[in-house]
């Protein structure tokens, strides 16, 4: 994705899906910025179970620093969406998510599921996710589930 930084300058932004291994060193940083220090997430819970088995997206700036990632659970779950302070509203985090939505559809995933901070939640409309129950407090903070359908279930009742 191209980007202009903010002196005008055009630049890249690379994203890969990758597995833990190769995902850790890079994104805990920005995790641990964006929700132990800004967010207040405990330390304890930030890193889980479920990285091992999850894809991974990294957002690196031309430089190679990581500026955003994400990941997507087995079970068709995208979470710990993370942006550096310093590139939120400039589309990185949008671009980071739809990795993500193609890499579900990749795997055959009928739709994709994500708790959204309330704040966040016109940022998840805009990228066609719905949401669906009752408003929810996790790690401190209220939260509402968010869908989006990708594809037909293959039984015909999707």
């Amino acid at each position: 994705m191209k980007h202009v930084d903010d002196k005008g300058r055009a630049g890249e932004v690379l994203i890969d899906i990758v597995d833990w291994p190769a995902a850790q060193a890079r994104v805990m940083p920005l995790r641990i910025r964006v929700f132990v220090v800004e967010q207040g997430v405990p330390a304890d819970i930030e890193l889980d179970e479920f990285d091992p088995q999850s894809r991974h997206a990294v957002a690196a700036d031309a430089g190679g620093s990581v500026i955003a990632t994400g990941r997507l659970l087995p079970d068709g779950h995208i979470g710990r969406m993370a942006v550096d302070a310093a590139w939120r509203g400039r589309g990185v985090g949008g671009a980071v998510l739809e990795a993500l939505v193609i890499e579900a559809g990749a795997r055959g995933m009928a739709q994709v599921l994500l708790n959204a901070q309330l704040q966040a939640l016109d940022f998840y409309r805009r990228h066609g996710f719905e949401e669906y129950g009752e408003v929810f407090v996790e790690a401190g903070i209220p939260h509402r589930a968010m869908r989006r359908m990708l594809a037909e279930r293959r039984d015909g009742t999707g």
